[in-house]
Protein backbone atom coordinates (compact mmCIF):
# COMPACT_ATOMS: atom_id res chain seq x y z
CA UNK A 1 0.00 0.00 0.00
CA UNK A 2 1.30 3.62 -0.62
CA UNK A 3 3.34 5.46 1.89
CA UNK A 4 1.14 8.01 4.15
CA UNK A 5 2.32 11.42 4.26
CA UNK A 6 0.66 12.91 7.31
CA UNK A 7 0.82 16.60 7.48
CA UNK A 8 1.81 18.14 11.15
CA UNK A 9 3.87 21.13 10.29
CA UNK A 10 1.26 24.02 11.30
CA UNK A 11 1.11 26.27 14.50
CA UNK A 12 -2.69 25.13 15.64
CA UNK A 13 -3.60 28.58 16.53
CA UNK A 14 -7.26 27.25 17.02
CA UNK A 15 -5.90 24.94 19.92
CA UNK A 16 -4.64 27.95 22.47
CA UNK A 17 -4.00 27.64 24.97
CA UNK A 18 -2.99 24.04 24.64
CA UNK A 19 -0.71 24.04 21.41
CA UNK A 20 1.39 27.15 23.12
CA UNK A 21 3.89 23.99 24.34
CA UNK A 22 3.15 21.49 22.11
CA UNK A 23 2.44 20.78 18.70
CA UNK A 24 -1.15 19.58 18.07
CA UNK A 25 -0.20 16.33 17.35
CA UNK A 26 0.49 15.44 21.10
CA UNK A 27 -2.42 16.58 21.80
CA UNK A 28 -4.24 14.41 24.36
CA UNK A 29 -7.84 12.55 23.12
CA UNK A 30 -8.88 10.27 25.48
CA UNK A 31 -5.61 9.83 27.92
CA UNK A 32 -2.86 9.47 24.26
CA UNK A 33 -1.64 11.54 21.77
CA UNK A 34 -3.33 12.20 18.94
CA UNK A 35 -0.68 11.07 16.36
CA UNK A 36 -0.33 7.50 18.76
CA UNK A 37 -4.12 6.96 17.59
CA UNK A 38 -3.32 8.01 14.13
CA UNK A 39 -0.58 5.85 13.65
CA UNK A 40 -2.27 2.50 15.38
CA UNK A 41 -4.95 2.95 13.02
CA UNK A 42 -2.89 3.14 10.02
CA UNK A 43 -1.02 0.05 10.76
CA UNK A 44 -4.43 -1.72 11.23
CA UNK A 45 -4.92 -0.21 7.20
CA UNK A 46 -2.35 -2.52 6.52
CA UNK A 47 0.18 0.93 6.01
CA UNK A 48 3.39 -0.23 6.88
CA UNK A 49 5.15 3.23 5.98
CA UNK A 50 4.49 7.17 6.61
CA UNK A 51 6.15 10.26 5.98
CA UNK A 52 5.71 12.75 8.98
CA UNK A 53 5.97 16.72 7.68
CA UNK A 54 6.63 18.28 10.77
CA UNK A 55 7.79 21.66 11.52
CA UNK A 56 6.31 23.88 14.64
CA UNK A 57 7.72 22.12 17.86
CA UNK A 58 8.70 18.88 15.57
CA UNK A 59 11.02 17.24 17.52
CA UNK A 60 8.45 16.85 20.48
CA UNK A 61 6.74 14.86 17.89
CA UNK A 62 9.91 12.92 16.42
CA UNK A 63 10.89 12.23 20.50
CA UNK A 64 7.50 10.34 20.60
CA UNK A 65 7.18 8.78 17.74
CA UNK A 66 10.85 7.75 17.09
CA UNK A 67 11.06 5.33 13.95
CA UNK A 68 8.20 4.15 14.24
CA UNK A 69 8.53 0.46 15.27
CA UNK A 70 6.24 0.59 17.92
CA UNK A 71 3.56 0.96 15.84
CA UNK A 72 4.90 -1.39 13.48
CA UNK A 73 5.30 1.11 11.14
CA UNK A 74 8.75 2.85 8.99
CA UNK A 75 8.26 6.16 10.06
CA UNK A 76 10.37 9.02 8.67
CA UNK A 77 10.63 12.61 9.02
CA UNK A 78 10.53 15.75 7.04
CA UNK A 79 11.39 19.14 8.44
CA UNK A 80 10.58 22.50 7.25
CA UNK A 81 13.22 24.68 8.63
CA UNK A 82 13.03 27.59 10.25
CA UNK A 83 9.86 28.98 7.51
CA UNK A 84 6.45 26.79 7.20
CA UNK A 85 5.77 25.61 4.25
CA UNK A 86 2.32 25.56 4.01
CA UNK A 87 0.80 22.31 2.72
CA UNK A 88 1.77 21.99 -0.44
CA UNK A 89 5.27 23.62 0.33
CA UNK A 90 5.80 20.04 2.82
CA UNK A 91 4.65 17.74 0.16
CA UNK A 92 7.45 19.17 -2.17
CA UNK A 93 9.85 19.23 0.16
CA UNK A 94 9.20 15.58 1.47
CA UNK A 95 9.13 13.84 -2.24
CA UNK A 96 11.88 11.96 -1.79
CA UNK A 97 10.57 10.24 0.57
CA UNK A 98 7.28 9.58 -1.21
CA UNK A 99 7.40 8.53 -4.26
CA UNK A 100 5.77 8.76 -6.99
CA UNK A 101 1.92 8.04 -5.48
CA UNK A 102 1.03 8.38 -2.10
CA UNK A 103 -1.39 9.03 0.39
CA UNK A 104 -1.77 13.03 2.00
CA UNK A 105 -3.66 12.84 5.59
CA UNK A 106 -3.86 15.33 7.68
CA UNK A 107 -2.29 15.29 11.42
CA UNK A 108 -5.48 16.61 12.96
CA UNK A 109 -8.40 13.77 11.40
CA UNK A 110 -9.21 10.73 12.45
CA UNK A 111 -11.26 9.19 9.11
CA UNK A 112 -12.80 6.11 9.76
CA UNK A 113 -12.13 5.02 6.01
CA UNK A 114 -10.83 1.85 4.58
CA UNK A 115 -7.82 3.35 2.96
CA UNK A 116 -7.12 -0.12 0.65
CA UNK A 117 -10.43 0.93 -1.23
CA UNK A 118 -9.59 4.85 -1.72
CA UNK A 119 -6.32 3.46 -3.03
CA UNK A 120 -7.82 0.95 -5.75
CA UNK A 121 -10.17 4.06 -6.73
CA UNK A 122 -7.45 6.09 -7.52
CA UNK A 123 -6.05 3.65 -9.49
CA UNK A 124 -9.51 3.14 -11.33
CA UNK A 125 -9.25 6.70 -12.21
CA UNK A 126 -6.22 7.19 -14.01
CA UNK A 127 -6.16 10.99 -13.19
CA UNK A 128 -3.25 12.20 -11.49
CA UNK A 129 -5.33 12.91 -7.75
CA UNK A 130 -8.06 11.83 -5.81
CA UNK A 131 -10.07 13.64 -3.06
CA UNK A 132 -12.32 11.52 -0.56
CA UNK A 133 -15.62 13.79 -0.31
CA UNK A 134 -18.32 13.66 2.44
CA UNK A 135 -21.42 14.81 1.42
CA UNK A 136 -21.28 17.79 4.11
CA UNK A 137 -24.74 20.40 4.03
CA UNK A 138 -22.06 22.70 5.75
CA UNK A 139 -22.60 20.34 8.89
CA UNK A 140 -19.20 20.46 9.94
CA UNK A 141 -17.56 23.55 8.08
CA UNK A 142 -17.96 25.17 4.76
CA UNK A 143 -19.07 22.92 1.95
CA UNK A 144 -16.08 23.69 -0.83
CA UNK A 145 -17.00 20.89 -3.21
CA UNK A 146 -19.28 19.96 -6.70
CA UNK A 147 -19.77 16.34 -6.88
CA UNK A 148 -21.94 14.85 -8.97
CA UNK A 149 -23.03 11.33 -10.29
CA UNK A 150 -19.46 10.24 -9.20
CA UNK A 151 -17.65 13.17 -10.78
CA UNK A 152 -15.55 16.03 -9.05
CA UNK A 153 -16.27 18.90 -10.89
CA UNK A 154 -15.06 21.33 -8.62
CA UNK A 155 -13.04 21.99 -5.35
CA UNK A 156 -12.73 25.86 -4.19
CA UNK A 157 -11.73 26.09 -0.82
CA UNK A 158 -11.09 29.97 -0.70
CA UNK A 159 -14.54 30.83 -2.81
CA UNK A 160 -16.98 28.16 -2.08
CA UNK A 161 -20.82 28.62 -3.69
CA UNK A 162 -23.92 27.25 -2.98
CA UNK A 163 -24.57 24.45 -4.97
CA UNK A 164 -21.10 23.02 -3.37
CA UNK A 165 -22.73 20.39 -1.15
CA UNK A 166 -19.57 18.37 -0.11
CA UNK A 167 -16.26 18.70 1.45
CA UNK A 168 -12.76 17.54 1.27
CA UNK A 169 -13.00 14.37 3.68
CA UNK A 170 -9.31 14.72 4.78
CA UNK A 171 -7.72 12.17 2.84
CA UNK A 172 -6.21 12.23 -0.57
CA UNK A 173 -3.75 10.59 -3.30
CA UNK A 174 -1.27 12.44 -5.08
CA UNK A 175 1.16 11.98 -7.76
CA UNK A 176 4.10 13.59 -7.42
CA UNK A 177 4.21 15.21 -10.57
CA UNK A 178 1.37 17.43 -9.51
CA UNK A 179 3.75 19.47 -7.40
CA UNK A 180 6.29 19.72 -9.53
CA UNK A 181 6.02 23.26 -10.85
CA UNK A 182 6.77 24.46 -7.43
CA UNK A 183 10.31 24.72 -6.23
CA UNK A 184 11.51 23.37 -2.75
CA UNK A 185 11.64 25.36 -0.22
CA UNK A 186 8.76 26.92 -1.54
CA UNK A 187 5.66 28.05 0.44
CA UNK A 188 2.46 27.33 -0.73
CA UNK A 189 -1.20 25.40 -0.05
CA UNK A 190 -2.32 22.10 -0.94
CA UNK A 191 -5.84 23.62 -1.18
CA UNK A 192 -4.67 25.72 -4.63
CA UNK A 193 -2.84 22.42 -6.15
CA UNK A 194 -6.53 20.77 -6.05
CA UNK A 195 -8.50 24.03 -7.02
CA UNK A 196 -6.38 24.18 -10.48
CA UNK A 197 -6.56 20.17 -10.84
CA UNK A 198 -10.17 20.30 -10.15
CA UNK A 199 -10.18 22.50 -12.84
CA UNK A 200 -8.62 20.28 -15.43
CA UNK A 201 -11.00 17.27 -14.74
CA UNK A 202 -7.26 15.55 -13.31
CA UNK A 203 -9.17 15.18 -9.70
CA UNK A 204 -10.87 12.22 -9.43
CA UNK A 205 -13.39 12.33 -6.36
CA UNK A 206 -14.35 9.13 -3.80
CA UNK A 207 -17.14 9.47 -1.75
CA UNK A 208 -17.41 8.29 1.81
CA UNK A 209 -20.54 8.05 4.05
CA UNK A 210 -19.23 8.45 7.45
CA UNK A 211 -18.10 11.51 9.52
CA UNK A 212 -14.71 12.92 9.64
CA UNK A 213 -13.12 13.96 13.37
CA UNK A 214 -10.51 16.37 13.84
CA UNK A 215 -8.63 18.31 16.80
CA UNK A 216 -8.22 21.21 15.17
CA UNK A 217 -10.35 23.21 17.11
CA UNK A 218 -11.25 22.98 20.60
CA UNK A 219 -15.07 21.76 19.91
CA UNK A 220 -13.77 19.32 17.31
CA UNK A 221 -11.36 18.17 20.02
CA UNK A 222 -14.04 17.51 22.51
CA UNK A 223 -15.97 15.95 19.55
CA UNK A 224 -13.23 12.91 18.70
CA UNK A 225 -12.69 12.35 22.79
CA UNK A 226 -15.92 11.44 22.60
CA UNK A 227 -15.64 9.03 19.68
CA UNK A 228 -12.73 7.24 21.09
CA UNK A 229 -14.56 7.03 24.97
CA UNK A 230 -17.21 5.04 22.69
CA UNK A 231 -14.80 2.74 20.41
Amino acid sequence: MFTVAILAGGLATRLRPITETIPKALVEVSGRPFICRQLDYLHAQGIRRVVLCIGYLGEMIESVVGDGSRFGLDVRYSIDGPVLLGTGGALKQALSLLGEQFFVLYGDSFLPVDFGTVEQAFHKSKKAALMTVLENGDRWDKSNVLFREGELIEYNKHAPRPEMAFIDYGLGVLTSRVLRAHAVGQAFDLAEVYHKLSLRGELAGYEVHERFYEIGSHSGLKETETYFLKT
